[in-house]
C-alpha cells in the first residue's frame, strides 16, 4: 500500500502507549536494557528479554531500543560530542534523513524521545521510500536558519572564518578520492531510498534560494562515510555515534530553541 501520509505526526496509539502513567515502567525497562548492554548482551536478545518482562508493545520496545545505550557507549559518545556553541565556522556532515525526519516529526506534533545519551529521537520510519510531507520544507528552512544563526552554512566569506580544525580536515582529505570538506554543510542521503534524488534537488534549491553554503549528495552508504569523515557529524544514529570522530547534538538544539511546544518524552 502506498504511503499517503501528509504529516510525520504521532501514531494513533502513542497517547496511550506513552501516557504519564506508562513512563515509570518504560524507564525501568530502559535501565534494565542498558544494564544488559553494559554487561555485553546482544541487542536483540536483551530487548526481547526486557520487552517480555515488562510486556511492552513493539512501538514501546522501539522507543526503549532507540533511547538506550551501554555505560561504555554513553561515556564514549559524551567524550566525542562537540557543543553547539563550538561549531561556528566548522564544516558539518549531516545524516540527512536522520535529522530531517526528526524535525519533521517535531513540527507534526509527533512524540520525540530523549535518550540516555541526551539525543532526541523519533519513532518514524521511511521503509525504503521517503515521502515529502507538509513539514518537509518548513523543517529544512528551520534547520537552515538555525545553522545560519550560528555561522554554519553561510556563503563563503561571511560569518566566522574557517577554524584550524576545518583547514586540517581539508589538508587531510586531499588524498581522498572524494573530498567532502568543500561544503560548510554536507547533506548525505541514502541513494537506495526512493525519492532521494527529489529530496536532494529540493535541498539544493532551498540552499540556492537562501544563499546557504550547502551541498546535498546521494550515497550508497552514508553511514560508512559519516563514520570515517573528519567533519563534525550531525546524527543520532547509534551505529554512527559510536564510531565517528566527532558529532554534535543539532536536533536537540533546534527543537529546544525553536520548537518549544514539542512533546519530549524523557525515558532516561
Amino acid at each position: 500500500m502506498p504511503d499517503k501520509r501528509a504529516h510525520r505526526g504521532p501514531h494513533p496509539a502513542d497517547a496511550e502507549l506513552f501516557a504519564p502513567e506508562a513512563l515509570p515502567r518504560l524507564r525501568e525497562a530502559l535501565a534494565d536494557f542498558s544494564l544488559l548492554l553494559t554487561k555485553g548482551y546482544a541487542d536483540k536478545s536483551a530487548l526481547k528479554l526486557v520487552g517480555d518482562r515488562f510486556s511492552l508493545t513493539q512501538r514501546q520496545r522501539l522507543a526503549v531500543m532507540r533511547s538506550a545505550c551501554s555505560d561504555q557507549q554513553l561515556q564514549s559518545r559524551l567524550a566525542r560530542r562537540v557543543d553547539i556553541a563550538d561549531i561556528a565556522g566548522q564544516s558539518l556532515a549531516i545524516d540527512g534523513y536522520n535529522l530531517l525526519i526528526t524535525i519533521e516529526a517535531a513540527l507534526s506534533g509527533g512524540l520525540i524521545f530523549r535518550g540516555r545519551d541526551g539525543c532526541l529521537r523519533d519513532l518514524a520510519s521511511i521503509h525504503g521510500t521517503y515521502r515529502k510531507v507538509e513539514e518537509t520544507v518548513p523543517a529544512l528552512t528551520l534547520i537552515g536558519k538555525f545553522l545560519a544563526d550560528i555561522d554554519v552554512g553561510l556563503p563563503r566569506g561571511e560569518g566566522v572564518p574557517p577554524s584550524n580544525h576545518r583547514q586540517a580536515c581539508t589538508e587531510r582529505s586531499r588524498s581522498d578520492a572524494r573530498d567532502t570538506t568543500t561544503a560548510e554543510a554536507l547533506w548525505l542521503l541514502d541513494s537506495p531510498v526512493s525519492n532521494s534524488g527529489r529530496l536532494k534537488t529540493l535541498i539544493a534549491n532551498l540552499a540556492r534560494e537562501h544563499d546557504w553554503n550547502w551541498e546535498a549528495r546521494l550515497s550508497l552508504n552514508p553511514d560508512a562515510e559519516l563514520r570515517q569523515t573528519d567533519q563534525i557529524v550531525v546524527t543520532t544514529d547509534s551505529v554512527i555515534l559510536d564510531t565517528c570522530p566527532h558529532w554534535t547534538n543539532l536536533a536537540d538544539a533546534i527543537i529546544t530553541r525553536s520548537l518549544a511546544d514539542t512533546t519530549i518524552v524523557d525515558l532516561a
